[in-house]
This record gives structure tokens, C-alpha cells and sequence, in this order.
């Protein structure tokens, strides 16, 4: 699929479009992003806004991609939901389960409604998967539309441990991420916290298969998790690169919509 290498300029940002601008025949073939982010700590060196800033450039870019072969559009990003395992932390925010079903039902039923039957809900934040997992088969059923769910690391997972050095994929306010904030907006990185913070290298594991949940105090005191020290900002364009590649290919690729139309 050369073009995606190639892409063909085309308005895919949501908030910014007219009235007029909205395609109503071309609805129903029109790829629709939805970025959820987060508000929450990210150690001594990244900011509070880092799921929210991540998630939003990987859509961004994957939308330029795959709208040089179908229609797309990124609606504004979901700043805050469910980082209750980071509120001992200061600056972060959360919600509950049943606000963030609610949230997403009303936003996905309104596109549903102007006729759009193509949704992702593309996620930047670890706290959410299972949650965004439950609110897809809820939503499909209920509201009769193909909605999907991904997140960006765990979509360019290959593609991401053939970058970074010291870590297999993303964890938390690692090498991945501050890379790609380093790359993004290197002055809200504080380079020699990011040298010197005390982490572990891996976490959120399972215990012999079994799940419990545990705050993010329990696996780092720091808050960080990974390798933040590896961090450049070379490595963070690459991710970056990587994950709106690997996405585009996915959403133009009919499979994911083979029952969507």
C-alpha cells in the first residue's frame, strides 16, 4: 500500500472542520479516531498530559497516512479516564468506569446517528485496555455499529521492540515515552531527572496468570517504570513513525471493517 508512504493532504481534524466541510454520503465509509488519553503522573521528568499528548500525535499522523485512501477523521482527545492506580500521585485524575461508558456511549451514538459506522476508539493510556475492551462489546451490541478499540504500542508492538534498547515496549514514563516527548516537545522534559530516576526496569505483571490490581506505588516508587535514561529523541520520531504506520495500514486494510458496511 504505497501510498500510505506517499499520503495525499487531506483535512482529517474533526474540531476544525465547517459544517459544510462534513462528507454525509461518505459517512458510512469514513474512518472516525477517537483518542483517549489521560491525565496522570509520569515520574520526576514527564508532565501530567503525556497519555493525552502521545495518543493524540499517533492519530494525527495515522490519519494523514490512511486518508490518501479513505476518509478519515480525528475527533478531539479524551484527556482524563481511568488512572485510579496513580491517584497517590499528585496531578492525577480519574474516572470511573461507568462515566467513561457513558461518555463514549453518547459520543459514539451521535456518530452512529450523522450515519458514521467505521469508530476507533484508540487508546494511549495502559489503565484503559481491559475497560475499552468491555466498552466495545458493550456499544457493538447495544447500538447495532462496528466499534473497535486499539492501543498504539500494543498495535506497532514489533515495530517497537526492534527500536528501543532497554525495554521490550512501552511501560510507564520509559524510554518509549519520554523519547517521543523528547521528540514532541522537548522543553516539558526534564532531561536530568530522566538520567538519574530510580526504576524499576519491567512491571504490571501477572502472578502465575492471576490478576489483582495494585496502585502504581507498588511497582515503582518513582512512578516510572522502564528506561527513561535510553530516552532520545531520534528513537522517539521512529516510534512515532512506527505506530501511525502500523495503524494506517490496519484501518485501510479492510479487515478490521469486513463487517462494518
Amino acid at each position: 500500500m504505497s501510498a500510505l508512504h506517499n499520503p495525499v493532504p487531506a483535512p482529517t481534524q474533526w474540531a476544525q472542520l465547517r459544517t459544510e466541510a462534513f462528507d454525509r454520503e461518505r459517512a458510512a465509509s469514513t474512518v472516525v479516531i477517537v483518542p483517549i488519553g489521560s491525565t496522570e503522573q509520569h515520574g520526576p521528568h514527564l508532565p501530567v498530559e503525556v497519555d493525552s499528548l502521545l495518543v493524540t500525535a499517533v492519530a494525527e499522523r495515522a490519519a494523514a497516512l490512511a486518508a490518501a485512501e479513505v476518509p478519515t477523521l480525528v475527533l478531539p482527545t479524551l484527556w482524563v479516564s481511568l488512572a485510579e492506580h496513580h491517584m497517590d500521585h499528585a496531578g492525577s485524575l480519574t474516572l470511573d468506569f461507568d462515566t467513561l461508558l457513558a461518555f463514549l456511549r453518547c459520543i459514539v451514538r451521535s456518530l452512529q446517528r450523522q450515519g458514521y459506522r467505521r469508530i476507533l476508539l484508540l487508546n494511549g493510556h495502559g489503565g484503559n485496555i481491559a475497560a475499552l475492551n468491555l466498552v466495545v462489546d458493550l456499544l457493538t451490541r447495544e447500538l447495532a455499529v462496528p466499534v473497535a478499540t486499539a492501543t498504539y504500542w500494543v498495535v506497532a508492538a514489533e515495530a517497537f521492540a526492534s527500536i528501543l534498547e532497554g525495554q521490550p515496549n512501552l511501560l510507564h514514563a520509559c524510554e518509549a515515552e519520554t523519547s517521543m516527548v523528547m521528540h514532541l516537545r522537548p522543553d516539558l522534559v526534564d532531561t536530568a531527572a530522566a538520567r538519574s530516576v530510580q526504576a524499576p526496569a519491567t512491571g504490571f505483571t501477572l502472578t502465575g496468570g492471576i490478576y489483582r490490581w495494585r496502585g502504581m506505588l507498588h511497582w515503582s516508587c518513582s512512578g516510572v517504570v522502564g528506561a527513561p535514561q535510553l530516552a532520545t529523541p531520534e528513537k522517539g520520531a521512529r516510534l512515532l513513525a512506527a505506530a501511525a504506520s502500523v495503524l494506517a495500514e490496519q484501518l485501510v486494510g479492510g479487515l478490521v471493517w469486513a463487517e462494518a458496511d
